[in-house]
């Protein structure tokens, strides 16, 4: 269900801003996407990169999981010479 909320715009500087409330849950800073279609307009956040996991923290708990060794893994050699393009 979606949530109707007022919202100001007031003079920033040489701009014109948005004064968005406090409830939609928006960080101070965070970048957002607008969109102008026929005189109505949507925003939404622009998408955040990917963060990274890390799980040393937990390698530990898990002493079931025992890590791969090396020579599990398929290494055959390639014939890089059928990506030469001059030849």
């Amino acid at each position: 269900m979606s949530e109707e909320y007022k919202a100001k715009v007031f003079k920033s500087g040489n701009s014109l801003a948005l004064r968005l409330p406090k409830a939609l849950g928006l960080e101070e800073g965070a970048e957002m996407r607008l969109r102008e279609e026929h005189g109505r307009f949507t925003f939404e956040p622009v998408d955040a990169p990917k963060r990274k996991i890390d799980l040393t923290g937990i390698a530990g708990s898990m002493p079931w999981l025992k890590p791969l060794p090396r020579e599990d893994f398929d290494d055959s050699p390639r014939d890089w010479h059928l990506l030469d393009r001059d030849g």
